[in-house]
């Protein structure tokens, strides 16, 4: 036993559990013997287990660790980087676009010098060059001052109603800010710098962040519209994920269903939090998530699990134990995955889920027999029996065997959360290049904000005509 690694330490337990049933039939072990020994071994087992998932290494193939995380994960494989959204055709109204064409004319043959300019020509070859140039637009509106020669009054002329100041900017100028800030996660003095160095015009930070909140307030009505669609959906995502605000740990909480996106913010995490912000209480259908325990203390509802988070975990508990149980189950939900997916009606008939249902079940009780037995607590011992990740996990698929086949069932339900962590995805790289919110009021703002443009995003609609959208009163919700 000079070098001990997973692969030999699990060997030699094995052939000592081996050379020990080999002496007990030869009758060479005493029954009290005998008894201590398969004590000792269940225990060792059960440690093994544990030391084997705590000697292997977590990563995002099989756990739940963001890829920003690993090291030398990038993927450089040509082709394998999506080219992201696509938007449709819909442009910003405040711009405009001079085409111009050009003709470069043939006057003479450039072999034999012959006069070409009588000669119809044969064809045209375009080139075409692409450029921009920032047009400022500064529009000055004088009110007459008039006094009446009879009463002496003094009359002005009337400003429009969005003037409401000696100098304001107008939504272009606010939607590039909230654009910048939002969108592109600029610093604020950078995005100052930028908007600078295009209209010539110094933008104070408060000057930035007052559009910011001017929107914030603007999308009220449409997030009220937004959770009333929310709360009609037959099935909605939900996620959280940890943001820092003032220096303290905040979490935003994602509800998302078909084109909708809604991120709101508090302090907590678990169930104060889910009630504060009212979405689940108040919601009747089917909610997916990742197994967190708060969601599924809510039992009016329905639940489905994630099975891109089943999956991670079942690798580890192969790449830790070499659990047959684990890897079949892997198989299977990937199969019925797949199969999901390829029928008509994107679930499985009766007969196909009961087959489904029969499998999984075996299954588990195959993993109950492959993994070492959890002993009974002594009398008088206080707390909870240590059970390793992968006793956790088989209790887990045990007990909520309902929501982890749901997807195979409803065809409404999909096989992972992916949705909702898709939507989280961009508060996170904005905390990471960006740094964090020094108000919670702004950290808010973010949350409503960006809820908007990304259910914008999901109808195609580009976020610069989005903001402009907003800021003139018709932002629009899902399908309206």
């Amino acid at each position: 036993m000079a070098s001990i690694d997973k692969a030999s330490v699990r060997q030699q337990i094995d052939g000592i559990k081996v050379e020990f049933k080999q002496l007990h039939t030869q009758g060479k072990i005493t029954p009290e013997v005998h008894a201590l020994m398969n004590s000792m071994l269940l225990i060792i087992d059960l440690i093994l287990s544990i030391f084997q998932e705590r000697l292997t290494r977590k990563t995002n193939k099989n756990a739940s660790i963001p890829s920003s995380q690993m090291a030398g994960t990038d993927d450089t494989t040509p082709g394998s980087k999506s080219k992201g959204r696509q938007f449709h055709g819909a442009t910003l109204s405040n711009r405009r676009t001079y085409e111009t064409v050009t003709i470069a004319r043939v006057e003479t043959c450039s072999d034999c010098g012959e006069d070409l300019s009588k000669t119809t020509r044969s064809g045209l070859e375009r080139r075409t060059r692409i450029d921009i140039v920032f047009e400022k637009v500064v529009e000055h509106i004088d009110a007459e001052i008039k006094q009446c020669p009879r009463c002496q009054h003094t009359t002005k002329g009337h400003f429009p109603a969005d003037l409401y100041g000696r100098k304001q900017y107008g939504n272009g100028v606010k939607a590039l800010v909230i654009n910048l800030l939002l969108c592109q996660m600029i610093a604020l003095n950078r995005a100052g710098q930028m908007v600078q160095s295009l209209i010539d015009e110094t933008l104070s930070e408060a000057t930035m962040l007052q559009f910011v909140l001017r929107l914030h307030e603007t999308l009220a009505d449409w997030e009220d519209r937004a959770i009333t669609q929310l709360l009609q959906s037959p099935v909605m995502f939900v996620d959280e994920t940890g943001l820092r605000v003032d220096r303290k740990n905040h979490w935003i909480h994602v509800y998302c269903a078909g084109d909708i996106t809604l991120k709101r913010l508090h302090q907590k995490r678990g169930k104060e939090a889910i009630d504060a912000i009212h979405i689940i209480p108040r919601y009747g259908g089917i909610i997916v998530h990742d197994c967190w325990a708060s969601y599924l203390s809510y039992d009016h509802c329905d639940h489905g699990l994630c099975g891109a988070h089943l999956l991670r975990e079942l690798t580890f508990m192969v790449e830790a134990n070499q659990y047959a149980w684990a890897k079949n189950m892997k198989k299977l939900l990937q199969k019925a995955c797949h199969e999901v997916s390829q029928s008509d009606g994107k679930c499985l008939d009766n007969t196909a889920y009961k087959k489904l249902q029969k499998h999984y079940r075996n299954l588990l009780a195959r993993g109950e027999k492959e993994m070492p037995v959890i002993l009974p607590k002594a009398a008088g011992k206080r707390g909870k029996m240590a059970k390793s990740d992968a006793h956790n996990l088989l209790d887990r698929l045990r007990k909520y065997e309902a929501a982890v086949l749901l997807f195979a069932k409803n065809p409404h339900v999909a096989f992972t959360n992916n949705r909702s962590e898709r939507d989280l995805r961009m508060a996170k790289v904005k905390q990471k290049v960006s740094g964090c919110f020094r108000s919670e009021l702004y950290a808010q703002a973010y949350c409503r904000i960006s809820s908007y443009l990304q259910t914008m995003a999901n109808k195609g609609i580009n976020p610069m005509l989005a903001i402009q959208m907003a800021l003139a009163g018709q932002a629009t919700v899902g399908s309206e």
